[in-house]
């Protein structure tokens, strides 16, 4: 059967599709709320010559709806390390910034999985890859607000101030030109958009998803994703027991529909085909 020809039986539903080559391991992972329209995109693309010469099959598992083909995905990518998949591979450490209040104000860190729990832990703003990543959104961030180097822990105490204020990018909270007070409201106000939210449930919970009589229970702890409970089988799939530890790419995935509560969610009682 010509790739063509496969690409045609793909169903028209949420899932994930897998390009399999002459090997063991998969060429090429995604995702797709429409899986055959997206698969067709791929056909079309010239940059993507050389992994369709390469193709011999192409595999697609449906889901009840967007989230579990996200949370299928992810965890397909990180276990099995398709070759022309760049991004969701597993990040060998993870930083972030943590505001720690003092006397006189806010005061920054850059901290790690070593020192923090991420997920539980309150004030940290970003998932980075490393401390000089944390360190160059600091920079970024000076310039962008006109917060001060010295103060964001970016430079040591200079009595004429900062490096900023000397060339007019910085507001002057180092050398008492503005309030400490309002160099750590625009401080605050920069970092909003990148806060790590604490998990807000005592324990475990399943987001729940339906595609008519279709039910998937996708298990989710401390932002951990541990499992998928399917009514098809009747079981679980991509199960993994215990906590597993926070992970950045389940964390992106279900902080919106957590929050926001776009999803039914139901506490952890038991197993899922128990629960109402």
């Amino acid at each position: 059967m010509t790739l063509g020809e496969q690409v045609s039986d793909l169903p028209r539903a949420p899932g994930v599709y897998v390009f399999h080559g002459d090997g063991n391991l998969p060429l090429y992972i995604g995702k797709s709320i429409d899986m055959r329209s997206r698969v067709q995109s791929h056909l079309r693309n010239p940059d993507e010559a050389r992994m369709l010469s390469q193709t011999r099959r192409i595999e697609a598992i449906e889901t009840a709806g967007e989230i579990g083909a996200l949370l299928l995905e992810s965890q397909m990518i990180k276990t099995q390390s398709p070759l022309y998949n760049q991004r969701l591979r597993r990040v060998k450490k993870l930083c972030s910034l943590q505001l720690v209040q003092k006397k006189d104000g806010w005061q920054t860190a850059v901290v790690d999985e070593k020192t923090v729990a991420f997920g539980q832990t309150p004030q940290l703003y970003g998932l980075f890859s490393s401390r000089h990543a944390v360190r160059q959104k600091l920079q970024s961030l000076a310039q962008q607000h006109r917060l001060c180097l010295q103060l964001l822990g970016l430079e040591t105490v200079n009595p004429r101030g900062c490096f900023g204020w000397q060339i007019r990018q910085c507001a002057g909270a180092c050398v008492g030109h503005e309030a400490r007070t309002a160099h750590d409201d625009r401080l605050l106000q920069a970092l909003a958009d990148m806060q790590i939210h604490t998990w807000p449930f005592p324990g475990a919970v399943h987001l729940v998803e339906r595609r008519g009589d279709w039910v998937q229970k996708h298990r989710i702890n401390h932002w951990s994703y541990q499992g998928t409970w399917c009514s098809q089988k009747g079981a679980w799939i991509e199960r993994r027991e215990g906590f597993a530890g926070f992970d950045a790419d389940s964390y992106h995935i279900v902080v919106k529909p957590v929050l926001l509560q776009t999803l039914a969610i139901e506490p952890v009682d038991g197993d899922p085909q128990h629960a109402s």
